[in-house]
């Protein structure tokens, strides 16, 4: 986007956020209240800077440090794009790789489980908070609700579009569906009834036909013909105990078929989509190992890295060797986002004494 529109649509943002809209960005006394939101890293992990200010009008910055994040995710054609969905604050975004944020006032307090960005255009951005699905069309300006469903008590925990085509955009709920629009959220149907909750899909970055989506207890399902048939993996388990419970999932373009995972059991990695399974060695015991979030580069599948309550850890050989260091902060590592170019490493955090941290997927 050029420089002149993007900053265009930067000086709503910023109004917003001096009209007196009522959204905390944190408070309180002592360090805790002011280490969350997001860190970066520009060594692969070996320093952390918290990255949170929002620039004002007045020249007197405020920031979103005393904030849960619940996702994670960049714009996937423009590195420099970054959205966080914050426990009952909202979604933030910046266009700098974190050195500037904007607040999406029009989303106003809601906690956002997941944001994904169209492909095709960087300025259609999709968000979930609870039983809804928002959409932008104006780079996060303005938001209209796309999708609703009933259910108060049903949380969307997954949305993903497409790369190749657009206008097919996937839901995953707590209830267990797999919801597809077909027109880029116009309308809706469900495409399969997994009987747990949805908590990722993913979309092959290799072949958009070939999707996965992971439950919190049943393990991993996977379609090959754009959702309309799934296929139940736990199969693939059966000589892996415990190893349907999964706590994150991701996916690398470095080699088609890759993908990461993260379960009671600690880390397993696959070359063919799901078919068989590898685990990898980890410097803690197992059942302890606690971990909340991973992720891999999209440029070499031995580069992995993974955080817990209180520890970062990264691997540049596949997992034979761990390097680890202590996160900077009291809360948990709760998000891990890499960029593409490698160039930055994201952490977001979360507070572990909230009784929901140890549930699957962060949710």
């Amino acid at each position: 986007m050029p420089n002149k529109l993007r900053l265009l649509f930067l000086l709503p943002a910023a109004a917003l956020i001096l009209s007196g809209c009522s959204v905390s960005f944190g408070g309180g006394t002592g360090n805790s209240s002011v280490d969350g939101g997001i860190f970066r890293s520009a060594n692969k992990g070996d320093n952390w800077l918290q990255k949170t200010l929002i620039p004002t009008t007045t020249g007197k910055p405020r920031s979103f440090s005393g904030l849960n994040v619940m996702a994670l995710a960049m714009d996937p054609n423009d590195n420099r794009a970054v959205y966080v969905g914050t426990q009952d604050n909202g979604l933030f975004y910046t266009y700098d790789t974190g050195e500037n944020w904007f607040y999406a006032g029009s989303l106003a307090k809601m906690t956002i489980r997941a944001v994904a960005v169209d492909p095709k255009n960087k300025c259609v951005v999709y968000a979930s908070a609870g039983n809804r699905v928002y959409k932008s069309i104006d780079c996060n300006r303005t938001w209209a609700q796309v999708f609703f469903d009933n259910d108060l008590n049903l949380a969307v925990n997954a949305v993903a579009v497409d790369h190749y085509n657009a206008n097919n955009v996937y839901i995953g709920t707590s209830r267990g569906e797999v919801v597809k629009s077909f027109d880029a959220g116009k309308s809706w149907q469900t495409v399969s009834r997994l009987k747990d909750k949805v908590g990722r899909i993913l979309i092959s970055p290799h072949d958009s036909r070939i999707i996965i989506a992971a439950t919190s207890k049943n393990g991993l399902f996977r379609s090959t013909n754009e959702g309309e048939d799934w296929v139940d993996l736990r199969e693939k388990f059966k000589d892996i105990k415990d190893g349907t419970e999964f706590k994150d999932i991701v996916m690398s373009k470095a080699e088609p078929g890759h993908i990461l995972l993260s379960s009671k059991l600690g880390l397993m990695q696959t070359n063919d989509y799901g078919d068989t399974w590898q685990k990898l060695n980890l410097i803690t015991p197992e059942k302890t190992a606690t971990i909340n979030a991973i992720a891999v580069s999209q440029k070499n599948i031995k580069e992995i890295y993974y955080a817990t309550n209180t520890t970062f850890y990264r691997s540049l050989d596949g997992g034979q060797n761990w390097t680890t260091k202590k996160l900077p902060t009291t809360r948990a590592g709760w998000k891990l986002l890499i960029d593409p170019e490698d160039a930055f490493l994201y952490v977001g955090v979360k507070s572990f004494k909230d009784e929901n941290n140890n549930a699957a997927f962060g949710l």
